[in-house]
């Protein structure tokens, strides 16, 4: 059907082409600048030769608006996805009138209204007041709403919305009184205008409520405590519960002592009482002693029925049943006053009346004690003066020492028996698993100590040693001894030499290693080497072959020193008592002992062990003394069993004069790699790292953190590895703070500008920056520094003067 332009839709207008054949389905979806979208522009019409083209391929573009900034050089993207959860914030209220009330012609309501960018529609919502009596929410769902008339075929748009400005919304016109910061921005870049917040109205009902409230407040008077209302009481002291331990001694024939719990709520003021039954006392059943409830101070007896009633019924009227007549007594009189037990009635050493049976309080917990000594308000079931309040109200006792249980004449001490004694090892399997079976009847496997292994997972001490032995051949071999902290087994490779006749590989395979001269078949556990057995120096008998240790790894060094004084449970703890099962575990690398041993050692002749170090030599300069000479110099002063070996090499590391030189890291080659990764990715999106990068540094600072670079590297999704991005961010420009130039970031990964040559792949986390271990450490020692820790330059000057 086709239409003369600029005619009406009548008939007569509009013609049919019958000589039309083909009459295939208009296609739906379209495929526009890189984006898939539905086609929903309508098919070319008659137009007139003069009138403005229009291409059907194209989506309707918005129309310009004059904004603040100038407008950004980006791909047009339709409205649904460039304004996607894109949402204006507008604050408003409305005058809602009333009729029902005199001095209150109107209610002030409060509301947000919110508009949806992405399709126009609008949405207001009304935040809920607490005690407002209205139902509250959302007043008009997300919908595109109409202008009023006479403009009610267009709808509402941004321009209609704004500071200090009235909109109707179907029957109710909005004042709107302020807006977020996101809506302000935006509309302020779009060329709009947006006045300053005002203030809104205050809501003349909610004014008269605060008036006549204020009005039927009771006046408290000073001298007499208001009385808390149950449900207030119940709000504050929720899930706060006073717990004691007690005993009833039952002093019948087949009695006992009773251990009980009492549990105070202090939201109702209700008591509980649980028993405690001990092992094989012959009783079952449930342990409750008293369920919870209010527990009187006076018991004389049951109730008959009818004596507990709430109301008491005055003045019987009439003679027969037919004319009966009764008065409630407001009152109550005659009614007997019936007294609880209260939280100022429970401490220790108290006795309470439980319906006849004698309960005494001997300890609480640590929530109860804290509660009587910080409690100060005037207890709420109590009407009485301020002065007696002073009295009863501050508990502050500080004394909760428990109380002993009674001890009961006919009660015999109960039969502990001697100790088990186990049969001996008989040589199959381990010790462990073989107690396992003399203890059950059922055999399990020997528990691991998993918090042990998750500790020390990985963590390897080696040492370097070699073999003694009466054949010479033998004394020439290496070895490599292994200690694993996680299960404290202990293997040995040797280290093979060409043509020295001995193979090479494992010569102990990982196991635990007990130590000589035990018993092999008793029915103790036997001892096993232990870490600290392990150090520069000492000698270990290993399976009838004897080792001397004469070095050790860096790895090895470092744990020890910074961990010189952990403990850890090295024996069984049934078998070994408890003085002896906590060990010190690496005392050869305590700096602080070692420095002890050798300033008592040195006190006495103090000046001849510096001139013996350094003669001849101003201590005001910064002087090194090597490892031999310092060593030979403690060695005269200390024998070698007290001052060990490996003892000289930590002290030798820790004032050690040669420290690591900081890693160093060519540009180019690390930009070369970078630049490497990037090309093997085939990743050119420098205007996203860009972007990001604006985004994060909206104020357009030069430096910004390292953190803040790493991160972007990471989201941007560059391929570069973790060593390769901890290469990067070092060979950038820094200033004096630590953090990073911005422009030479964005010109790091620049390649059509600036473009380095080429280089082989490589080995990125060890050839591009070689990390390698500073293995020199503790050749020269800082003199000056040894001296200075060890402080006897300062006792010499002290006893001079």
């Amino acid at each position: 059907m086709l239409r003369l332009p600029g005619m009406p839709l009548l008939p007569g207008a509009q013609f049919y082409d019958y000589s039309k054949r083909r009459h295939p389905r208009r296609q739906t979806l379209m495929h526009y600048q890189g984006i898939h979208m539905l086609s929903d522009r309508r098919e070319p019409e008659l137009v007139e030769p003069n009138g403005p083209l229009v291409d059907p391929k194209c989506p309707p573009v918005a129309s310009e608006m004059s904004a603040l900034w100038a407008p950004k050089i980006s791909i047009k993207l339709p409205p649904w996805l460039a304004y996607d959860k894109q949402v204006l914030c507008f604050n408003a209220y409305f005058k809602e009138p009333l009729t029902e009330i005199y001095h209150a012609p109107y209610q002030v309501r409060k509301v947000k209204i919110y508009f949806y960018l992405e399709d126009g529609t609008m949405q207001v919502t009304e935040p809920k007041v607490e005690n407002s009596g209205i139902p509250q929410g959302c007043l008009v769902h997300r919908q595109r709403i109409p202008k009023a008339p006479p403009s009610d075929r267009e709808f509402i748009s941004i321009f209609d919305l704004n500071v200090d400005t009235n909109v109707q919304i179907f029957d109710r016109i909005y004042h709107i009184t302020g807006c977020d910061i996101f809506t302000r921005q935006f509309l302020n870049r779009a060329g709009i205008p947006v006045p300053v917040s005002q203030l809104e109205p205050n809501d003349p009902t909610t004014e008269m409520r605060k008036r006549s409230a204020l009005k039927q407040a009771p006046k408290t008077d000073s001298n007499v405590f208001p009385k808390r209302h149950s449900f207030a009481q119940f709000l504050e002291f929720d899930r706060r519960v006073l717990k004691f331990q007690g005993y009833w001694n039952d002093r019948s024939e087949f009695g006992d002592v009773r251990r009980l719990d009492i549990c105070y709520y202090l939201a109702d003021d209700t008591i509980d009482i649980k028993e405690k039954f001990p092992r094989n006392s012959g009783r079952e059943g449930p342990n409750t002693f008293l369920k919870r409830a209010k527990l009187p101070k006076e018991f004389t007896g049951m109730a008959l029925p009818g004596q507990q009633t709430s109301v008491t019924l005055l003045n019987v009227l009439g003679s027969n049943m037919r004319d009966v007549r009764y008065v409630a007594d407001p009152l109550n009189t005659g009614q007997k006053q019936v007294q609880h037990y209260t939280d100022q009635d429970l401490q220790i050493g108290a006795v309470l009346n439980v319906f006849g049976r004698e309960v005494v309080l001997t300890s609480c917990d640590q929530f109860t004690q804290h509660y009587y000594r910080e409690k100060v308000s005037c207890p709420h079931f109590f009407m009485i003066t301020a002065s007696s309040c002073s009295l009863l109200s501050q508990y502050g006792i500080q004394d909760f020492t428990p109380q002993p249980l009674p001890e009961r004449s006919d009660e015999r001490p109960c039969y502990s028996g001697q100790v088990r004694r186990l049969p001996p090892y008989n040589g199959w399997g381990s010790h462990e698993d073989s107690e396992g079976n003399c203890i059950t009847v059922e055999p399990k496997a020997p528990q691991a100590d998993f918090k042990k292994l998750f500790k020390y997972d990985g963590c390897i001490l080696r040492f370097g040693a070699k073999l003694m032995s009466v054949i010479k051949e033998n004394c020439e071999r290496s070895f490599v001894i292994s200690y694993f902290l996680a299960d404290d087994t202990v293997q040995i490779y040797e280290v093979a030499r060409r043509n020295s006749g001995f193979v090479g590989g494992e010569f102990l395979k990982r196991a635990r290693v007990p130590l000589p001269g035990q018993e092999k078949f008793s029915s103790s556990r036997p001892e096993y080497f232990r870490a600290s057995d392990f150090y520069i120096g000492s000698t270990v008998n290993l399976k009838d072959h004897i080792f001397h240790i004469i070095s050790a790894d860096e790895f090895t060094l470092l744990h020890m020193e910074q961990h010189p004084n952990e403990v850890s449970v090295q024996c069984h703890p049934l078998v070994v008592p408890q003085h002896m099962r906590f060990l010190f575990q690496f005392p050869v690398a305590d700096i602080r002992a070692i420095m002890s041993k050798i300033r008592d050692a040195v006190r006495p002749q103090y000046k001849q062990f510096v001139l013996r170090c350094k003669p001849d030599v101003d201590l005001g300069e910064k002087i090194t003394v090597s490892y031999d000479t310092l060593k030979s110099t403690l060695l005269s002063y200390l024998s070698k069993e007290s001052l060990l070996n490996h003892e000289i090499v930590t002290v030798c590391r820790f004032f050690s004069a040669e420290q690591m030189p900081p890693p160093s890291c060519d540009r180019n080659h690390v930009r070369a790699a970078a630049q490497l990764e990037l090309k093997r990715a085939l990743w050119n999106n420098v205007e996203e790292l860009t972007e990001h990068l604006s985004h994060i540094n909206p104020t357009c600072k030069p430096y910004i953190s390292e953190a803040q670079v790493r991160s972007t590297l990471r989201g941007c999704r560059l391929p570069f590895s973790l060593e390769l991005v901890e290469d990067i961010l070092q060979v950038l420009q820094h200033n004096a703070q630590g953090e990073i130039e911005v422009r030479d970031v964005l010109g790091f990964f620049n390649m059509t500008a600036d473009q380095v040559p080429d280089i082989a792949p490589l080995n990125i986390a060890f050839e591009l920056c070689p990390k390698l271990p500073f293995l020199h450490k503790g050749r020269l020692v800082d003199f000056n520094w040894f001296l200075h820790c060890l402080g006897l330059e300062e006792e010499l000057v002290r006893d001079n003067y």
